[in-house]
């Protein structure tokens, strides 16, 4: 038995720090987790000692590798889904809405849930070991925890291409694509963490002014040269017209995509697609979660997301098996399902 809590939640001089405290599971965020981070947020946002929040994972691997999707897939059946998703979104609400500096210090794999409790914050601080993706088609789901509203914000296509494809990124693209603030090495977290808290005081001004003295030019994003080519084939129409478009571009980049995507849930590419081109056109983060509840709800009463959690995560053999099995057999009107409103549906405002 481990005795250690998921989350360990203190005070270091002027900032309240949370770290994820799962490494062997790469700080998978659980529903206990978030119980624990929700009231203790909201009680540094009007403690007159704390100035600001940090947030790391612990160990060397991960930030947050993500919502715990295994016991996603042990409550099939259960309203486990709703009621995680629920109290996932609502934080990632009241972290984007934050009144006070939310430093993220995105060391090692973040993505997924592990995004949510990242990117909404005020300073995204990537680290050299940084590996971040939205890979969710890939287990029959969309990009969630927010994706609405953040993919979208990416220069250009490159939003859509993150958000259908689950493409990897390092630390010079996180920054290129607009997902982190500053690059600071892994081997400088620790001081930096020292410096925050042993200021006297601190606003979003000052720990920029922390963060800028330690930042670290991460060099050249490798999305960049094939910027021209997101921008061309992922503003297509439908998924079908951008599987198209990397069609008549002919290239080797084009051609890995096309495979990429034929791995991935046709159903979930085609939600994901919506998601997004409706999410560039809502204002409000409440607005955005309760869309992605309904899709997360929707998905939750499905076949894809179980059968690609059991393809990863369960058994492992990386062969799942949709259904629908192509993009032609997946309807507008199934499509439709997904956005919804659900019955007694949280308030996200």
């Amino acid at each position: 038995m481990n005795d250690e809590p998921e989350v360990l939640l203190e005070q270091r001089g002027r900032i309240g720090l949370i770290t994820l405290n799962k490494p062997k599971a790469l700080n998978a965020l659980s529903l206990a987790m978030i119980h624990a981070i929700e009231p203790q947020l909201k009680s540094w946002a009007t403690d007159d000692g704390v100035d600001a929040v940090v947030i790391q994972g612990a160990g060397e691997k991960a930030f947050c590798a993500g919502g715990d999707i295994r016991d996603l897939y042990e409550g099939r059946g259960t309203d486990f889904g709703p009621t995680y998703y629920a109290a996932e979104y609502k934080l990632n609400v009241l972290i984007h809405t934050y009144p006070k500096p939310y430093i993220a210090l995105m060391d090692g794999v973040t993505m997924g849930g592990g995004v949510g409790m990242s990117v909404h914050g005020s300073h995204r601080v990537v680290s050299d070991r940084i590996l971040f993706a939205m890979p969710e088609t890939g287990i029959g789901l969309f990009p969630d925890i927010g994706a609405s509203w953040f993919l979208p914000c990416c220069p250009g296509e490159v939003g859509m291409y993150l958000g259908l494809t689950g493409h990897r990124l390092r630390a010079a693209d996180t920054l290129y694509a607009g997902i982190g603030d500053v690059h600071v090495p892994a081997d400088r977290l620790d001081g930096l963490l020292d410096t925050l808290a042993a200021a006297k005081a601190l606003d979003g001004d000052g720990v920029a002014a922390i963060l800028r003295d330690v930042a670290v030019d991460p060099g050249d994003a490798p999305l960049a040269a094939h910027r021209e080519a997101i921008d061309r084939c992922f503003a297509g129409d439908s998924v079908e017209d951008i599987l198209a478009r990397l069609a008549a571009e002919d290239s080797e980049w084009a051609r890995a995509q096309i495979e990429t995507l034929a791995g991935k849930s046709p159903t979930a590419l085609k939600v994901t697609f919506r998601q997004l081109r409706e999410g560039a056109r809502i204002e409000s983060i409440a607005d955005i979660m309760t869309m992605e509840y309904r899709l997360a709800d929707r998905s939750f009463r499905g076949h894809d997301l179980f059968e690609g959690i059991r393809a990863v995560v369960i058994d492992k053999d990386g062969a799942p098996k949709w259904n629908p099995t192509t993009l032609d057999a997946v309807s507008e009107a199934d499509v439709d399902e997904y956005f919804q409103p659900v019955a007694g549906e949280p308030n996200f405002g």
